[in-house]
């Protein structure tokens, strides 16, 4: 081995750098390895066309935990968030609706469907801001593991009093957003689809299901329990790109101390008696080091990266049916006009280019869309959430010109009869294209030049099996301590020194920092003499 470590992080995504950061200023040796030209993983700014830069993959901004952007001084180092005026506008075939700018201004757009809707709104965010307070709770600590002795019993008495001190109602709403589809639960607030659809969209958003697929109403939570700016469930855009807040995470990182290679990718964990000895690069080089934190999702490190012949016979059969895969097709799309929307006309500037586009005309659109992809691959009516980041930062562009972010769900990780997504790929990018023109007709022909991602190519680029933004499925059956899987919920799997600091442990998908700071600190307590004691 030609190098030696106190600690080697795998992958240079957000949560790797967090990771690394944290272990660094505690004052290890740490290195992290990303296998791509450029440091941030899946958040990263790239010019896809002569002028045209943006958000490659991930694209706006809530889930960002305040103690990672205070502890990095991600503010120090050029980190600045454009909030929303409002956070979405959703064109239908004749009307349309907006959500956000303030409760009383949410009522009156409700209140043009319901007036019952709009009244029980009010009541409705209160619910789920509870509940989301829950999540905020316990997004920066390690779940309690199933097996894990005194330090888990105790760990899970502690996590679980704010549960039992909670109002009955509240323990209600906790019930039914872990266990109900998105469509049951909303059903049970509000009576108009158009106020459904506004909230239903966060449930499949990176999650392949529909909103009447049992526990799809949780991912509709986990995407309302960030914050920008101290304002609790507004979402963003980062001045500069996604890539901007890892830019300034890796500066955090180098001022540490930290070693980032690039061009530096993984092929294996090495183990040695049990433990994590180090890596080999796909170049042969080996590097050693007793940690090694993964930032890649479980599927990839526990399929690929480590030996079947070192994981224990059940856990390794888990992992193989470990679920990935959120039916995510994405695009990036250079513009020479803005969108003009036939419900809401115009090719100038105005409050509705900034929000988020959501284009999932009611609940039955959003099912038939999920079933569709089941059935032959992909939707032939997708849901599609366009942002349009020059309309807030027109660094991004050229003058007069722009750029459009498409997130668009319901297509299958994998094709069925054997298809390829490479042999598919450009008529799906005419067909989201397409979906979008149904509701502003000028947008195909102000379209300069695409980039395309689709799930396959999300894999290939990024390391995302199956195009899994999340790591992982977000379903009961892998959230917390379950996430990857019951027994290895805190970070650490069956190969001592070997840990999980990515997405596909708690709190899961999004860009949080919460898993790799997590991590870290459990790192750090089992290199502590009672942290050595207690594992």
């Amino acid at each position: 081995m030609t190098a030696r470590y106190d600690a080697l992080v795998v992958g240079g995504g957000h949560n790797g750098l967090v990771c690394a950061f944290y272990l660094a200023r505690a004052g290890l040796k740490v290195r992290v390895l990303e296998r791509r030209h450029v440091v941030g993983g899946a958040a990263v700014t790239e010019e896809f066309h002569p002028g045209f830069r943006n958000s490659t993959a991930s694209y706006t901004v809530s889930l960002l935990r305040p103690k990672v952007i205070a502890d990095m001084r991600l503010h120090d180092r050029g980190f600045r968030i454009v909030e929303r005026t409002i956070s979405n506008f959703l064109p239908f075939p004749d009307t349309y609706l907006t959500l956000g700018g303030g409760r009383a201004r949410t009522q009156a757009q409700f209140a043009r469907f319901s007036r019952k809707d709009a009244d029980a709104y009010p009541a409705y965010d209160a619910a789920l801001e509870r509940v989301a307070q829950v999540l905020r709770d316990l997004a920066l600590k390690a779940p309690p593991n199933a097996g894990g002795g005194i330090r888990a019993l105790l760990s899970g008495v502690a996590q679980g009093r704010p549960l039992a001190t909670m109002g009955l109602e509240a323990q209600r709403d906790l019930v039914e957003v872990f266990t109900k589809s998105a469509r049951e639960f909303l059903d049970g607030w509000f009576e108009d689809d158009h106020v459904k659809s506004a909230f239903a969209f966060d449930a499949v958003v990176g999650n392949y299901a529909g909103v009447s697929t049992p526990g799809s109403a949780y991912v509709l939570l986990h995407h309302v329990f960030g914050e920008v700016n101290g304002k609790f469930g507004a979402w963003g855009h980062s001045v500069g790109g996604m890539g901007a807040i890892t830019q300034a995470m890796a500066a955090a990182c180098i001022d540490a101390g930290v070693e980032i290679s690039l061009e530096a990718p993984v092929a294996k964990v090495l183990v040695d008696g049990g433990r994590a000895a180090g890596v080999r690069l796909e170049s042969g080089e080996e590097i050693a080091a007793g940690i090694v934190a993964a930032n890649v999702g479980p599927a990839l490190l526990y399929r690929q990266m480590v030996d079947a012949s070192d994981q224990p016979a059940d856990f390794r059969r888990r992992m193989a049916g470990f679920r990935t895969g959120s039916g995510t097709f994405r695009m990036n799309v250079a513009l020479s006009e803005l969108p003009d929307f036939t419900v809401l006309p115009g090719k100038e500037r105005a409050e509705h280019h900034t929000a988020g586009i959501v284009i999932a005309p009611g609940l039955d659109y959003m099912d038939a869309a999920f079933a569709d992809a089941k059935a032959r691959g992909w939707s032939r009516r997708p849901i599609v959430e366009m942002k349009l980041p020059t309309t807030v930062d027109d660094t991004l562009a050229p003058p007069g010109r722009h750029i459009a972010s498409l997130f668009c769900q319901q297509f299958a990780p994998e094709l069925p009869d054997g298809r390829s997504w490479d042999d598919v790929r450009e008529e799906v990018a005419d067909l989201i294209i397409d979906t979008v023109t149904d509701h502003a007709p000028n947008f195909k022909g102000s379209v300069i030049a695409r980039q395309i991602n689709s799930p396959l190519d999300l894999e290939r680029t990024f390391g995302l099996v199956g195009g899994d933004i999340f790591h992982g499925r977000m379903s009961l059956d892998q959230l917390w301590s379950a996430r990857p899987v019951l027994g290895h919920g805190d970070y650490r799997g069956p190969v001592a020194g070997l840990y999980m600091c990515g997405s596909g442990t708690h709190p899961g998908g999004g860009v949080t920092g919460a898993p790799g700071h997590n991590a870290a600190h459990a790192i750090l307590r089992d290199r502590s003499l009672l942290g050595r004691l207690l594992r």
